[in-house]
């Protein structure tokens, strides 16, 4: 998009596509979360779009391409105790038919599911050529 002013404009907001975007972004997160859950980095990636941005805190980091989760990634959670991740809730805090903000709320837990850490964090999906997924998450 190239008009500014379309790009600070939105569409009014309680449509039906509005409904339609936040149910099927909320699934890609789902798509996301079970594939994180099995430890597929290649399948965490396919709910991605790229370039994809992390925020945590001032810092950015800004993968270009899938691949980048480091080869250890999964061996240090499971050090912590880490054996999976369940959503507490996803609210859907701004949305339009082709992208929607949601604050995630979600535990870590142990194999017993004692809940290791709580985490609430930002996350955009955006539709891209049809397809959702993950563009932003902010930590």
């Amino acid at each position: 998009m190239t008009d500014f002013a379309n790009f600070v404009a939105p569409a009014a907001s309680g449509s039906a596509a509005e409904a339609d975007a936040i149910h099927e972004a909320s699934a890609c997160l789902d798509r996301f979360t079970e594939r994180f859950n099995a430890r597929d980095t290649a399948g965490m990636d396919g709910e991605l779009h790229f370039p994809h941005v992390m925020l945590s805190g001032a810092d950015r980091l800004e993968w270009r391409a899938p691949g980048n989760h480091p080869a250890d990634f999964f061996g240090k959670l499971e050090a912590s105790g880490w054996r999976r991740t369940r959503y507490q809730s996803k609210e859907a805090v701004l949305a339009s038919a082709d992208k929607v903000h949601f604050v995630v709320t979600y535990t870590r837990e142990d194999a017993a599911g004692t809940v290791l850490s709580t985490h609430r964090n930002l996350w955009i999906a955006t539709r891209v050529d049809g397809r959702w997924g993950i563009s932003l998450r902010s930590y």
